[in-house]
């Protein structure tokens, strides 16, 4: 599995969801601009020791990840989707895509990709779900439904 983060700005979040990657084997992608160093102490921090586990890619731009994965299943996430993230089958190459905690992705990559938008339901009265969770909760579907592979 492949988890992609596109242009976040917070950096534990970011370090925890290093985290929950190295500990599912999962490759994490970040898509520059990012909003903090990755040498930030917030970040290792959240990380703890599991820097050394970790598969991290980092690309340019939003243009140049998606240059890279043709052919590839990905999955966008957002609120304004209706189609619920358990109503997918995920492969295990698969990206499952985040953007950024402020603004989330860009509209244009959404409406180029309306049938590989997803989204986890939340209350009528809330925004989101902090992005450190919603990346475990789905990505722990996605790994259920692969039968957890390589893990314990």
């Amino acid at each position: 599995m492949n988890i992609v983060l596109v242009e976040p700005e917070i950096p534990p979040n970011t370090g925890n969801i290093s985290r929950t990657c190295a500990v599912t084997g999962t490759a994490l992608h970040l898509v520059e601009p990012l909003g903090f160093s990755l040498d930030e102490r917030h970040l290792r921090r959240a990380g703890l020791d599991y820097w050394d586990y970790l598969k991290l890619v980092k690309h340019r731009s939003l243009d140049d990840f998606l240059k890279t994965v043709p052919g590839k299943n990905l999955w966008f996430m957002t609120t304004k989707s209706r189609r619920l993230y358990t109503d997918v089958e995920y492969g295990l190459d698969d990206y499952l895509v985040f953007g950024k905690e402020t603004a989330g992705l860009p509209e244009e990559l959404l409406s180029a990709y309306p049938e590989r938008c997803i989204r986890i339901p939340m209350g009528e009265n809330v925004r989101s779900l902090n992005l450190s969770n919603a990346v475990a909760v789905v990505l722990y579907e996605a790994l259920r439904q692969q039968g957890f592979p390589e893990m314990a």
